[in-house]
C-alpha cells in the first residue's frame, strides 16, 4: 500500500509514463527555437503549474535523438504543495495524479501522449533507477511490403536480408563488454553495457517487416542504431558474424558501419526494481564501471 501523500511541505515526485512520434521533433532535448519533446512538456507544464525556475526538477529514464519515437518512456519531476493546489478541486490526493494526465494531454499536440501519472515510490529516479531498456528497430526489406503508413517508422532498404545471419552475428555482442565500436564517444561518459536480448524476427501479418529487439541495462549514443546498421551489413552479405566480433574487440569507431535512419527506431520499455530496491539501483547506476564489473541480471 502507498504511503499517504504529503501535500502541505516538501515535494511531491511524479512519475510520468509518455510516449511520441519523434518524427517532427528535434530529439529529446530542449532547444532554442525547435521543438524538441522536452520542450514540449515542459510548455505544458508551465501553463498548469506556472513558471519553474528549476523546470520542475525533469528527469527522463533516456534522451532520445530527433526522429526516434517512444511508445514507453519514463520521466519524474517534483511539484511543490502550492503547485498541486493550482489544481483546484482536483488538488485532492485521490485526483490530482489523473488530472495532471488530463490537463498536459489536453495541452500536448497529438504526437506526444501522457499514458498515466502516479506517485513516486521512495528513492525513484526515472534514469539511474532504470535497470533495463529496450528499443525495437524496423525494416522493410525486398521482401517486405513497403506501406506507406508505416513509412514514418521503418527504415526501407532495397535488398533481401537473411535473418539467420543477422542473428548469428548478434550472438556475438551479448553480454557485458565495452560498446566503444558501436557508440558515438561522450565526454566523461563510459561505453561499457551490459546487453542482454538481440532478436531479428520478420513478423507473419501482411507486411513481413523484420524487428530487430535489443535489451540492455542502458545504451550509449547511436548504440542501436550502429548495431543495427551491422546486422544489416551481414544480411546483405556484406559481413559475418567474425567480423562483428572482430569489430567489438576492437573498440574503434575508425571503419565503423553505416549508422542507421532513427526513424525505424522505437523506446518500447523502461524497467525498474522493486521499490525497496530503488536506492541500491540508483547507487549502482551512478558507479563509474569497468569491464570486471558483475552485473546481475
Amino acid at each position: 500500500m502507498n504511503e499517504p501523500v504529503d501535500l502541505v511541505s516538501g515535494f511531491v515526485r511524479l512519475r510520468v509514463d509518455f510516449g511520441y512520434d519523434g518524427t517532427d521533433f528535434n530529439g529529446w532535448a530542449k532547444q532554442p527555437g525547435l521543438r524538441t519533446v522536452e520542450g514540449s512538456i515542459l510548455d505544458a507544464l508551465k501553463l498548469v503549474f506556472d513558471h519553474d525556475e528549476n523546470s520542475f526538477g525533469l528527469v527522463v529514464a533516456g534522451r532520445t535523438d530527433a526522429g526516434v519515437h517512444a511508445r514507453n518512456s519514463v520521466l519524474h519531476l517534483d511539484l511543490t504543495p502550492a503547485q498541486i493546489k493550482r489544481l483546484g478541486r482536483y488538488s485532492s490526493p485521490s485526483m490530482f495524479e489523473g488530472a495532471i494526465r488530463d490537463r498536459l494531454n489536453n495541452i500536448l499536440d497529438d504526437d506526444i501522449r501522457v499514458c498515466s501519472v502516479t506517485v513516486a515510490p521512495e528513492g525513484f529516479d526515472a534514469r539511474f533507477a532504470a535497470i533495463h531498456r529496450r528499443y525495437r528497430y524496423r525494416i522493410a526489406d525486398a521482401v517486405s511490403v513497403k506501406d506507406p503508413v508505416e513509412a514514418r517508422h521503418t527504415l526501407w532498404t532495397r535488398k533481401p536480408l537473411d535473418l539467420l545471419e543477422m542473428q548469428a552475428a548478434a550472438l556475438e555482442l551479448y553480454g557485458l563488454n565495452d560498446f566503444a565500436a558501436f557508440c558515438k564517444p561522450r565526454p566523461f561518459a563510459t561505453t561499457i553495457r551490459n546487453l542482454r536480448q538481440v532478436t531479428v524476427r520478420r513478423r507473419t501479418d501482411e507486411n513481413q517487416v523484420i524487428e530487430v529487439e535489443l535489451l540492455a541495462d542502458a545504451f550509449c549514443h547511436n548504440m542501436v542504431r550502429s548495431i543495427v546498421g551491422a546486422l544489416i551489413a551481414v544480411g546483405e552479405g556484406r559481413a559475418d558474424r567474425q567480423v562483428i566480433a572482430s569489430k567489438l574487440a576492437s573498440g574503434s569507431r575508425e571503419g565503423s558501419f553505416k549508422v542507421v535512419s532513427p526513424r525505424g527506431l522505437t523506446l518500447m520499455e523502461i524497467g525498474y526494481p522493486e521499490p525497496a530496491l530503488m536506492a541500491q539501483q540508483v547507487e549502482n547506476a551512478k558507479a563509474l564501471r569497468s569491464i570486471d564489473d558483475e552485473v546481475e541480471d
